[in-house]
């Protein structure tokens, strides 16, 4: 059985319409058309809860691809001497294995993501890479406002420097990286066994869709075109109009990244990938649209924006299609369970993770009664169940508590009324787990 992955950085699980049924997320903005996603997800079991452990982008994929927990024992790192991946295992398994990514952290200097890869490509670029040196050929003014300073400026101008030569959609980065993914599952179907782990770095910021793709912005908009939004309460460094038009900006990325999936999903119907492999789309995390009053991920932006992913897993021949549940999973149990659904379980013995197969297969929607979420260098913790998100930040000694069924945009904090409760879900985990 292959296995096959397709990761989506910083995708927000409300901007897949399969999760909001076509329902606009802000005011003035349209629901986003995800219609490549939202047919996979018809044919998968989809859930709800799939939460990160340890954020941002190299600890969730640690977790990922080793099975262990990476939220008190590692930081943002390389991989470790004595860290066992997928494809290591696979690679013992008999598999042969490709990765295809524009996520430049995988190889940025000291990074050794690509272990135990049979073949490994880069598509140079991506948000602040340092490709291309030279001047852009564009107004830097037409992409920032009278806040920029110098860094949050040099790094647009990076960004545009290095796609000044992109002149049509297929030019841009998810195009490319799913073309080359297409290519890689055509190349090697005559293996036995194969696993591709595709990583998308879009929709991450900068947000610069096309013409074709930017159709939730506000055509009457006069201002700079934000591509990157800066941290800090959005208010201070932008107008709402501006604040409006980086939300539509973000919204048309997501709809160009179902666009170039659109060639991928035709490469596995085609080469026969659906009938004898397990294929998972996921996030690693969301992202924040000053829903909480900034934007970017941060430790104490621990709200659905960022913590919702997508997670989506087919089977062969789409077994348990249209299935959708509420089950309590973590990256951690990622791959345990792809391991456990290829009969390669014994392989999972130590790691932290456990699966969650019995959820794939309909038996049962739960897993985990509550899970823990963390960001690389701070202590702020969020605890949920199904029914209650608690943000707890220990240095300050505040604790902010969400009813997640009856306000999902957890907009109102009911900790004062509710101390009982703050403290049973604090008491879930020991005082240890609050500590950097």
């Amino acid at each position: 059985m292959n296995l096959i992955v397709l990761m989506l950085d910083s995708i927000r699980q409300d901007h897949v319409s399969f999760y909001n049924q076509g329902n606009p997320v802000f005011d003035g903005i349209k629901a986003c058309h995800t219609p490549n996603i939202d047919r996979f997800a018809e044919q998968s079991v989809v859930f709800d809860n799939m939460y990160p452990e340890g954020m941002p982008t190299i600890p969730s994929r640690a977790a990922l691809i080793t099975g262990n927990r990476t939220l008190h024992t590692r930081p943002w790192a390389n991989l470790y001497p004595n860290d066992v991946t997928a494809s290591m295992i696979l690679t013992e398994e008999g598999y042969i294995n490709g990765l295809i990514t524009d996520t430049y952290h995988y190889r940025s200097p000291g990074m050794n993501y690509h272990l135990g890869y049979h073949s490994y490509q880069w598509v140079r670029g991506q948000e602040y890479d340092p490709w291309d040196s030279s001047p852009t050929e564009r107004n830097l003014d037409d992409y920032t406002n009278e806040h920029f300073d110098d860094l949050w400026k040099a790094r647009v101008e990076q960004f545009l420097t290095n796609t000044d030569t992109f002149k049509q959609s297929d030019d841009w980065f998810a195009p490319q990286v799913c073309d080359l993914a297409s290519t890689w599952l055509r190349k090697n179907r005559s293996h036995d066994k194969v696993f591709l782990w595709m990583d998308s770095f879009d929709p991450h910021e900068p947000w610069d869709p096309t013409e074709q793709f930017d159709t939730y912005t506000d055509p009457n908009y006069k201002g700079p075109r934000i591509i990157q939004p800066m941290g800090g309460i959005a208010t201070d460094w932008a107008t709402q109009e501006q604040i409006d038009h980086i939300r539509g900006l973000y919204a048309g990325e997501v709809t160009a990244v179902d666009h170039a999936l659109g060639s991928v999903f035709e490469t596995l119907e085609q080469e026969g990938y659906f009938d004898d492999s397990i294929v998972v789309l996921m996030g690693d995390h969301g992202h924040p649209l000053a829903d909480h009053g900034k934007f970017l991920k941060g430790p104490d932006r621990m709200y659905n924006e960022l913590l919702k992913v997508p997670f989506m897993v087919r089977l062969p021949g789409a077994q348990h299609a249209g299935r959708h549940t509420t089950a309590l999973t973590q990256f951690h149990d990622f791959l345990p369970t792809m391991l456990d659904l290829m009969g390669l379980q014994r392989n999972a013995h130590d790691m932290h993770g456990k699966s969650f197969r019995p959820v794939i297969e309909g038996t049962t929607d739960e897993h985990r009664e509550t899970i823990m979420v963390g960001y690389d260098g701070s202590d702020i913790r969020c605890i949920r169940n199904k029914e209650w998100s608690l943000l707890a930040n220990p240095a300050i000694g505040q604790c902010q508590l969400f009813n997640l069924v009856s306000d999902p945009k957890e907009q109102h904090n009911v900790a004062s009324q509710n101390p009982d409760l703050v403290a049973s879900l604090r008491d879930q985990f020991g005082p240890v787990y609050f500590l950097m």
